[in-house]
């Protein structure tokens, strides 16, 4: 019979292996309870809707739709779960994304297996777990940031459909590969509307040019 006191753990992870990893872990730890484990978005979706759950975990290249998305529609399903990514992304984008969807921990899948259990617990308690890596990104990217000032809103058409279209992928959460793949183009020719982008946006990378088109409202 399981602990009633006990956090009950759920999670969406395409790689069998892993996710007997991940379940071998939150068994072996008392103060969890693994409650379900699911291989696409779909099974996850369809058993978290009438399954209430303390902590979500989330792989974000999942087969059918994107992790980012799972994240939003459990957010809106379960606001009191909280939610971890599980990934293998650690870049800045994918980072930023998932705090915005919802997410209170990232954590890369580099050897953190045996300090999920106490991750867990964490983020139960009202913490947010993170990898050194994703911390250090974090606190780079805060001390990085300048006063607020005036930008000058583009034009209608600053943005072409076809890079208003790779940039609403890339804030979804896919990979350059997977947006050629999505919209039948080459990657060399998403590589070129991003830069397009960024020169439009007047931006470095991923991270800042989706801040700045939401600031602008190029992206809701």
């Amino acid at each position: 019979m399981p602990n009633l006191a006990s956090v009950s753990v759920a999670l969406v992870e395409d790689d069998p292996a892993m996710r007997e990893a991940l379940e071998r872990v939150i068994r072996a730890e008392p103060s969890l309870r693994f409650a379900f484990g699911a291989s696409t978005a779909a099974e996850l979706l369809a058993w978290f809707e009438s399954h209430p759950i303390d902590v979500l975990l989330v792989d974000l290249g999942l087969p059918d739709q994107p992790g980012l998305e799972v994240i939003r529609r459990c957010r809106e399903l379960q606001p009191q779960c909280a939610t971890m990514v599980l990934t293998i992304f650690g870049d800045e984008v994918n980072m930023l994304s998932a705090f915005e969807a919802g997410a209170s921990g990232y954590l890369l899948k580099d050897g953190t297996e045996a300090d999920l259990a106490a991750h867990i617990l964490s983020l139960h308690a009202g913490g947010s777990p993170m990898s050194p890596t994703i911390a250090r990104q974090l606190l780079v990217r805060w001390r990085g940031r300048s006063p607020a000032q005036p930008a000058a809103v583009p034009s209608s058409d600053a943005l072409s459909p076809r890079e208003m279209e790779v940039l609403s992928l890339i804030a979804r959460g896919f990979t350059y590969a997977e947006v050629a793949a999505r919209m039948d183009i080459f990657l060399s020719t998403v590589q070129s509307h991003v830069r397009n982008i960024y020169g439009k946006l007047d931006v470095h990378n991923k991270a800042e040019a989706l801040f700045e088109a939401r600031q602008l409202g190029i992206l809701s």
